[in-house]
């Protein structure tokens, strides 16, 4: 079966051809570092982060550009409102997504290029497409000219009599029409601005991505992402800026769907956003990677503890069966993921039917381990870490290995280590015959949470 895609430009599932056989072009609209990350911004960089293992998985040697916003308005408001440099600001919020990505399993991008690094790009796309009479500089702005375009609102499916106006602001009235949008940013004083031929400023926020993407990628690419809010104006500006100046730009637009609150949209500005930071405390980071992960990409995510549990006693199971397995079978190297599973995620990345093959897997597994069948467990075994590798979530592999979930190693080795010295002395008290005080033990455990079960290879612990 070949891989399948939902691309947004043309409303349907189509077959995924790459523009150069055997390998994969992406770009995804990454982090604007004006504030720390919540899980609804991560959530791009999980879902994105599977597909690129999957496509690796498949065979392809996928290229991934993941790029940061680290100029616009925001982060200029907040570096005002601390009275710092905007650099300062931008940086220190891009340190937590990148230790957000990487607590959450998310691997490395190919390159991740900051906006303030390629303005030469911005302003040769803007002389472009000044000279072939699709933008025009007025008071020291640049505007991209919107009727100029004739295909200007097919992504998001409007036509620009029916538009508001652009929602950058124009206090100099010098738009020729409402909905065009701003390409460069004349200088204001005491923001940072770089010179251009037409004035000192800055770049737009839909400039970059559209010099960033051809830097690395070239004119023509397959794959475009981001989150569902970004189809308008984001992405729809990106494209009017690319085909104008006369590049084939992306062939598939993938978006993902939101982390909700009530029913809203999480977001800062909204006050109902759950920072990373926040809950890789409370949440092993692999745990919240499954949450996250595991819902199809196309699906809204409803935030909840209840789900947030759920979560963690589904990913309990499969790591049960993962330690019982190699207590009995030994250390197993992943092997090659079921058809069903491959299947689910050739499908549109259904990572929900392939997670249900995961599970099934799984019980297959531990019906292997009752029988004592050690070559069903062992094969059951090394499918299971195919598939979680896929998924970016295998506990034995990086950069989960020996960590017990990602951002919280430290912690979960100084449980271990506790609960080991219990054991230990239950193990003791048993030997003296002294059952009362292993019982005691066990007892003290279960009261905070430890399930101890006893195994022909030893105690065994999970939380309960």
């Amino acid at each position: 079966m070949s891989i399948r895609l939902y691309d947004t430009a043309t409303r349907s599932v189509r077959d995924f051809v790459p523009t150069h056989p055997g390998k994969v072009s992406m770009y995804l609209c990454g982090a604007t570092v004006q504030s720390p990350p919540h899980i609804g911004h991560i959530r791009s960089g999980v879902n994105f982060d599977i597909l690129s293992r999957w496509l690796t998985y498949r065979g392809f040697e996928v290229t991934f550009v993941r790029n940061v916003t680290d100029i616009d308005d925001k982060i200029l408001k907040k570096a005002a409102e601390q009275g710092v440099e905007f650099w300062r600001v931008a940086q220190a919020n891009e340190r937590a997504f990148t230790a957000a990505y990487d607590g959450l399993g998310c691997l490395p991008p190919t390159v991740e290029p900051r906006a303030t690094g390629h303005i030469p790009e911005m302003i040769e796309l803007m002389q472009d497409l000044i000279l072939d009479g699709h933008a025009y500089a007025a008071g020291g702005d640049v505007y991209f000219d919107v009727r100029s375009f004739p295909g200007y609102g097919a992504l998001s499916n409007q036509r620009v009599e029916d538009m508001l106006s652009a929602d950058d602001a124009d206090p100099k009235n010098a738009k020729r029409d409402p909905q065009d949008f701003t390409l460069w940013k004349g200088a204001k004083a005491g923001e940072p601005y770089w010179n251009t031929p037409w004035g000192p400023g800055r770049p737009g926020w839909h400039l970059e991505c559209s010099a960033m993407a051809r830097k690395y990628l070239g004119e023509r690419f397959d794959i475009h992402g981001g989150g569902i809010d970004l189809i308008f104006p984001h992405h729809e500006n990106e494209i009017a800026q690319s085909k104008a100046r006369g590049d084939a730009f992306a062939q598939y637009w993938m978006h993902n769907a939101w982390v909700t609150m009530a029913d809203e949209k999480m977001s800062k500005s909204l006050g109902n956003s759950v920072l990373v930071a926040d809950m890789v405390r409370r949440y092993r980071p692999i745990v919240l990677r499954y949450y996250l992960g595991t819902p199809h990409y196309r699906s809204m995510i409803e935030y909840s503890e209840a789900a947030l549990e759920e979560s963690a006693a589904a990913f309990g199971r499969i790591e049960q069966f993962i330690t019982r397995a190699m207590e009995l079978v030994g250390t197993t190297e992943p092997t090659t993921v079921p058809d069903d599973f491959a299947a689910a995620l050739d499908d549109d990345l259904g990572v929900p039917g392939a997670v249900a093959v995961l599970h099934q897997t799984v019980r297959a597994g531990n019906t292997a381990l009752a029988a004592s069948d050690k070559e069903s467990a062992k094969t059951r075994l090394g499918e299971v870490r195919a598939m979680l590798g896929v998924l970016g979530m295998d506990p034995l592999a990086e950069p989960w290995a020996g960590s017990g979930g990602g951002d919280a190693a430290g912690l979960r080795g100084v449980v271990d280590s506790l609960v080991a010295v219990a054991l230990e002395q239950r193990q003791a008290a048993r030997a003296r015959k002294d059952y009362a005080a292993a019982d005691e033990i066990r007892d003290r455990l279960t009261a905070i949470g430890i399930a101890v079960e006893d195994t022909p290879a030893g105690p065994r612990w999970t939380l309960a």
